[in-house]
C-alpha cells in the first residue's frame, strides 16, 4: 500500500501489501481469481483483525462500486450494493414511503460489513440487522457469482459470515410500511429493584446508559413509535434538555431528543447522519448473553465498576431478539447486549476486558465479532452451536481458504 490505512479508531494498522478499490464488478471478479488472499474493509468500524488479510493479502475496498439502492415498493423489499452505508439506504427507502426495521446507533456504517459481524440495533422483539436479509449475492474465490437466498437451508450460515465465504456485492432485504419514532431520555434509573424486563418493553428501542462510577444508569433512551401506544415510565425523572450518551460531548450530536416526532431514520440511531460520530479516539467491546440472565449480569459488572470505570467513556445495555444466523451472537436466545466504550489506550484497557470476560463468564457471553475481546478461540467454538455447519460451508465455497484469514482461521479451529 502506498499509505498507512488504518481502522477507524486507529488501533488497527493494515499490513496488506495491496489496496484495491476496483471500479466494476467485472474488475472485481478478476481481481478475487487472481488473489490467494482476500479480505474486504468495509466501513473501517470493526475494532479487532477481522479485515486483516496478512501481509501477502489484498485488502479490498467497495467503495468505488456503482452503489444500488433498487426498492420494490410492491414486494416491500430493497437490494442495496456492498459498499453502500445505511445512512443512504435509509433516505432512500423512505423516499418510496418504506422503512427497516431497526437501524444501529451509527448510520455511518456499511451494511454488508454490519450484518456479517451481527451488528444491531434495540428492541426486545427487534432482531439484528441480519434479520432483515432474505438474499445475499457474492463472488466466491474463482470470482463467480452467487446467489444464497431465505429458502435455502445453507443460508443461516451466509448473513452473518465474516467475511469468510465472499465477497458480498449486494443483498435484498425486507421492509416494512413507513412510521415515525419520538424520541425521550430519563435520567439515573437505579439498578436496585430494576424490572429489567419492563424497562426494555417500555418502548420499540431502549438504551441505558452507565459510566459504572456508581450503581445504576445515568440515562435511558427510550425510541417510541408514534403508530402505538406510549406506556408511562416511572422509574426515572425526564431530561430537562438534549444529551449525549457521553458525558462532556455536544448533544447536536445527537438524534432530536424531547419527545419530538420524526421519520424512524432520523430517531432510531443516536447520532445523526450529517455529523461524523466522533475522531474514533475510543475502543469497543460488546457482549450478548441471554436476556434472561440480565439482571445478574448487571449485577457482576456492578461488582467491579471500581475497575471498570476509571477507563470507560460509557456503557450501553439493549436487547436483540433471538435469530436463526448461525454466528450471530443472539442465535436461538434472546440476548441483553452490554457495550463498553473504552478510552483510547489498549494498554490499560484490555485487563478490564478480561477482568468483564471474567465477571460475564457464568453466563456464557458472545462477543460481538467486530469488537475487543480476549476470549480464546476454543471458547468461542464452543458457544457458537452451529459451528460444524458453518466449517462445511465454508469448506464448500472456498476450499482453498482465500477469504479465511488469521482471524477466522483461529475461530474455525479443526473440525472435531
Amino acid at each position: 500500500m502506498t499509505r498507512t490505512l488504518t481502522n477507524w479508531a486507529g488501533n488497527i494498522t493494515y499490513t496488506a501489501g495491496e489496496l484495491h478499490r476496483p471500479s466494476s464488478l467485472d474488475a472485481l471478479r478478476a481481481l478475487v481469481a487472481g488473489s490467494s488472499r482476500v479480505r474486504v474493509l468495509g466501513s473501517g468500524h470493526s475494532f479487532n483483525e477481522i479485515a486483516e488479510p496478512g501481509p501477502d493479502g489484498v485488502l479490498l475496498s467497495l467503495a468505488a462500486l456503482p452503489p444500488a439502492v433498487d426498492v420494490d415498493t410492491a414486494a416491500r423489499t430493497v437490494r442495496v450494493s456492498g459498499g453502500v452505508r445505511y445512512a443512504e439506504l435509509a433516505r432512500r427507502v423512505h423516499e418510496h414511503e418504506l422503512a427497516l426495521h431497526n437501524m444501529a446507533s451509527l448510520p455511518h456504517i456499511s451494511v454488508a460489513g454490519s450484518v456479517a459481524t451481527g451488528t444491531h440495533g434495540s428492541g426486545v422483539t427487534n432482531g439484528s440487522l441480519a434479520a432483515a436479509v432474505r438474499e445475499v449475492e457474492l463472488i466466491t474465490a474463482d470470482g463467480s457469482t452467487l446467489v444464497i437466498g431465505r429458502d435455502e437451508e445453507r443460508f443461516g450460515g451466509a448473513v452473518t459470515s465474516l467475511g469468510a465465504l465472499g465477497v458480498v456485492t449486494a443483498l435484498t432485504l425486507d421492509l416494512e410500511p413507513d412510521f415515525e419514532v419520538s424520541q425521550h431520555v430519563f435520567t439515573e434509573l437505579p439498578l436496585e429493584g430494576l424490572d429489567f424486563e419492563a424497562v426494555a418493553a417500555s418502548a420499540y428501542s431502549v438504551s441505558l446508559f452507565t459510566d459504572w462510577g456508581r450503581p445504576g444508569f445515568r440515562q435511558v433512551w427510550l425510541k417510541r413509535r408514534t403508530d402505538r401506544p406510549s406506556p408511562d415510565f416511572p422509574w426515572a425523572a425526564p431530561a430537562t434538555g438534549p444529551v449525549h450518551p457521553v458525558p462532556g460531548m455536544p448533544a447536536r450530536n445527537c438524534t432530536e431528543q424531547l419527545g419530538v416526532p420524526g421519520p424512524w431514520h432520523e430517531r432510531l440511531p443516536h447520532f445523526r447522519a450529517e455529523f461524523t460520530p466522533s475522531s474514533g479516539a475510543e475502543l469497543q467491546s460488546e457482549y450478548l448473553l441471554a436476556r434472561s440472565d440480565a439482571m445478574a449480569a448487571l449485577h457482576a459488572l456492578d461488582a467491579i465498576r471500581a475497575a471498570v470505570a476509571p477507563v470507560l467513556q460509557i456503557c450501553e445495555v439493549r436487547t436483540v431478539a433471538a435469530d436463526d444466523q448461525w454466528l450471530s451472537p443472539a442465535y436461538g436466545r434472546d440476548t441483553v447486549a452490554v457495550h463498553f466504550t473504552w478510552i483510547e489506550d489498549t494498554a490499560a484497557v484490555l485487563p478490564v476486558v478480561r477482568r468483564v470476560e471474567r465477571a460475564l463468564e457464568p453466563f456464557g457471553p458472545r462477543p460481538h465479532w467486530g469488537k475487543v475481546f480476549t476470549v480464546p478461540p476454543e471458547v468461542l467454538r464452543e458457544r457458537s452451536p452451529r459451528l460444524d455447519g458453518f466449517r462445511a460451508l465454508a469448506a464448500g465455497l472456498d476450499p482453498a481458504g482465500t477469504f479465511a484469514n488469521a482471524f477466522v482461521r483461529d475461530f474455525l479451529g479443526s473440525p472435531s
